[in-house]
């Protein structure tokens, strides 16, 4: 009996907090709607030319970043696949929205050179924590949230850019302010993230001595 219900969850280190592994709970169901947003914003704004269509879709889904990981606590619905949807859905958000912005020339280039950079010298970190038979999601920092919040703000802001007239006038220098300051604190939470990474694989190392 003791090995099945350690098979169906576990308990996240230094939280205290129950992880199952179901599947079928409302903080996956709210993920997995965020996540079906990404598609639906690039083709209204690359393929229908809906602008302000796709600048309410981008916005519930920035508005709403915080949804699911607070029902997923309240509801102590925590599960390991909604470990890997919520920042598998802030990564999309931010990487294929800056892109989209990018196309539609709402954004320059180099934001999004800045942004995806981070996001590549992240990615080679994983294959390094699978080797070292780490296959958890790293434990997400208050300041990682903080800068995706920032920068899934900052977009909806300078697509209503856009907009012109007035509205850019306001929109424009704030949207570049939230940007700028998003990408500096994402930076900075990326390299927390790669010294967390670096003490897994320390930590690993030693046990094998």
């Amino acid at each position: 009996m003791a090995r099945r219900s350690v098979s169906t969850s576990s308990v996240a280190a230094g939280t205290g907090q129950v992880v199952s592994h179901r599947v079928f709970t409302l903080p996956n169901l709210v993920s997995l709607i965020r996540l079906a947003g990404v598609p639906l914003f690039v083709y209204l704004l690359l393929v229908a030319h809906e602008t302000i269509a796709a600048l309410v879709v981008l916005a519930v889904g920035a508005s709403t970043d915080w949804v699911d990981g607070q029902l997923a606590r309240r509801l102590n619905q925590v599960t390991r696949l909604g470990q890997l949807l919520d920042p598998i859905t802030d990564r999309a958000y931010i990487v294929v929205t800056v892109l989209a912005l990018t196309v539609s020339g709402a954004v320059p280039w180099q934001l999004t050179a800045v942004l995806v950079a981070r996001e590549a010298v992240l990615a080679l970190s994983f294959p390094v924590l699978w080797h070292h038979g780490y296959q958890a999601p790293l434990q997400v920092h208050y300041l990682g949230k903080t800068a995706t919040f920032v920068l899934m703000f900052s977009f909806p802001v300078l697509l209503l850019a856009t907009v012109g007239g007035v509205v850019q006038a306001v929109a424009l220098p704030v949207g570049w302010a939230l940007a700028l300051w998003g990408a500096a604190l994402y930076w900075y939470a990326g390299v927390l993230y790669l010294i967390q990474a670096a003490q897994v694989v320390r930590a690993a190392r030693r046990s094998l001595r």
